[in-house]
């Protein structure tokens, strides 16, 4: 298990939604409507590192049946107290309580995370873990491309995108062909990727579902 120091948790002073909500939860009910359930239940949903439980509350709204977790206390605060219709846990992305969930999911989605951790591939196989045969991953995270990176630099932005100054900001810059391959690695098949705000080439978020 690799402690998290609670002095450094990220805090939550209200249930308001993040700034990237609005521009990544269409094409995110895209990929989440494009799992189908044959029984006739609910589709369960895990939100890896759901903060405040917002983005939580609007899946659920869509008629999933959603159960959050992350590592910060206030945010599950928040979460619990606002949006009584999931089940929200605090845990760490590294050491997911599995018996607490209630059971495994067909879909686990992880918004704009990976990139704020030292082992990415740790949430991936977290991810394997808890979800049914044939179940779904869905991982949001800030898109880099060539033409991306060169317009950055070409303008003298790019150390600002990439600053080392904001705590616990971004660590891990993910392009199409790097999270295609970790995730192939971690034996998931049949990519979609979707792209979210700004203009084509220079988004600010890609959004990936694959299968394990």
């Amino acid at each position: 298990m690799l402690e998290t120091n609670s002095n450094y948790e990220y805090r939550y002073a209200d249930n308001n939604a993040g700034h990237h909500h609005h521009y990544l939860f269409p094409s995110l009910l895209k990929l989440l409507s494009s799992v189908r359930q044959n029984d006739g239940k609910k589709i369960r949903v895990l939100d890896i590192g759901c903060g405040n439980g917002s983005l939580s509350s609007l899946i659920a709204k869509q008629g999933y049946e959603v159960v959050g977790i992350d590592d910060s206390g206030s945010g599950i605060a928040a979460a619990n107290k606002s949006y009584p219709a999931c089940k929200f846990i605090q845990a760490n992305v590294y050491d997911i309580p599995y018996e607490d969930l209630g059971g495994d999911f067909d879909i686990v989605i992880s918004a704009e995370v990976i990139e704020h951790l030292l082992y990415p591939r740790e949430l991936i196989r977290s991810a394997k873990k808890c979800l049914k045969p044939n179940g779904s991953l869905i991982l949001t995270t800030p898109y880099h491309g060539y033409i991306k990176n060169l317009i950055l630099a070409l303008t003298g932005k790019m150390e600002d995108h990439f600053t080392v100054l904001w705590d616990g900001g971004h660590i891990k810059f993910f392009s199409v062909k790097t999270l295609t391959t970790l995730l192939a690695e971690e034996e998931f098949t049949n990519f979609q990727f979707e792209f979210a705000g700004r203009f084509p080439y220079l988004w600010k978020s890609m959004l990936v579902i694959a299968t394990f």
